[in-house]
């Protein structure tokens, strides 16, 4: 199976181990990093939803109208804004790119920060809130007929819409989440489905976890995996992990500087997914051929968080061993964003591709012998 890379479409070029040296929606800045994932070989970036950050669409616009080629991944919240309403942005948006778009769905895993635009909603009227929410985008994006909508949380009345997507029959819905409640949602729901980096095991257990949602949702198809990391990588395993040392140095000299790490509030994580980052974590520092936790506890488990430390040979291999799971989309953000994504395209992303191709190759052979010999065999042989 193909395999694609997603990275970040940050508005300003902050991260955890330094300030933003401008504005928080720095308009060059945008379009280089947007421009260096195109370059050097990324299918997408992510634009991210925050509170208080830029607006997500209008940025992803903004690339889409300059960019011919990368594809878009737009976060959405369904707290800030009607379905009817999201729907047709998100439709003028896959028309504006020519349809590059994918749409994340993010039920938020945290009270403080879901209660800063307003939404009083338990975790689990969340998650229902969300799916609800999806169910509607998708009958937007695909029905020409006013309908009506009489549900838990939305009810309107003789709606259609004038815009429709470019892809068809709708784009792709992404979501995530490592709770019973979101394999449920996403299993039901999600054409793409999220998962922060873990260990190979914890990770294979979480896949089966999305399947058995997606088969008691009644699906044939389970949606695609996608799993995120931060790789940190050099020309040397020493050097590699100096580097990935140095690295949570900075996140911690930024963090007793009084500066956020991911917009996260003191104490501990609500949501199952950073929980689970820190158990492991606390649990043990390496895994695998390459997973590091360190930088996950250094920033309270927040988001993608785990890091990927090696040569780019090294990282390479263990992202194919995810890909080996059933991983087909890679997600990865350096430190230095823009430099982290050069160097990430160009020394890791032709390493997995070229594996993948001999991989592929190598099923395509297989499947071919096996039809030849089922051909050469005698009717009624093997019985």
């Amino acid at each position: 199976m193909p395999v694609e890379f997603l990275g970040i479409a940050a508005t300003h070029d902050g991260s955890e181990t330094h300030p933003r040296s401008g504005a928080s929606f720095d308009k060059e800045y945008t379009l280089k990093l947007a421009r260096a994932h195109e370059d050097h070989g990324w299918d997408r970036v992510l634009f991210a939803y925050g509170s208080g950050s830029p607006d997500p669409a209008p940025a992803a616009a903004y690339i889409a109208a300059r960019l011919d080629k990368l594809q878009l991944l737009l976060a959405h919240r369904p707290n800030v804004s009607y379905p009817t309403f999201a729907a047709k942005t998100f439709a003028t948006l896959d028309r504006i790119s020519d349809g590059r778009l994918t749409v994340h769905f993010i039920t938020g895993g945290s009270d403080r920060e879901q209660g800063r635009e307003g939404d009083t909603l338990t975790k689990d009227q969340r998650y229902s809130r969300t799916r609800e929410y999806i169910e509607i985008v998708k009958r937007i994006w695909t029905t020409h007929e006013p309908f009506d909508h009489e549900g838990e949380h939305y009810r309107f009345h003789d709606f259609v819409s004038d815009v429709f997507p470019v892809q068809q029959p709708r784009p792709n819905v992404s979501f995530g989440g490592s709770s019973d409640a979101a394999y449920a949602a996403g299993g039901a729901e999600a054409d793409i489905y999220c998962l922060w980096g873990e260990p190979l095991e914890r990770t294979a257990e979480q896949i089966e976890a999305v399947k058995a949602a997606a088969r008691a949702a009644g699906r044939t198809t389970p949606p695609r995996i996608q799993v995120a990391f931060r790789p940190i990588i050099a020309p040397t395993e020493e050097l590699a992990w100096e580097k990935a040392h140095r690295t949570v140095a900075a996140i911690n000299a930024r963090k007793e500087q009084g500066g956020s790490v991911a917009g996260r509030g003191r104490g501990a994580p609500e949501n199952t997914g950073s929980r689970r980052l820190l158990a492991i974590a606390e649990a043990g520092e390496r895994y695998d051929r390459a997973l590091w936790t360190p930088t996950a506890a250094a920033t309270g488990g927040a988001g993608n968080s785990n890091a990927l430390v090696g040569t780019p040979e090294t990282v390479a291999q263990a992202l194919l061993d995810y890909y080996d799971l059933g991983v087909d989309i890679l997600s990865a953000r350096g430190y230095d964003l823009l430099g982290d994504a050069v160097d990430f395209g160009r020394h890791v992303i032709p390493l997995v591709r070229e594996e993948v191709a001999k991989r592929d190759a190598a099923r395509a052979a297989l499947a071919v012998d096996g039809a030849e010999d089922g051909a050469r065999r005698p009717v009624g042989a093997g019985r």
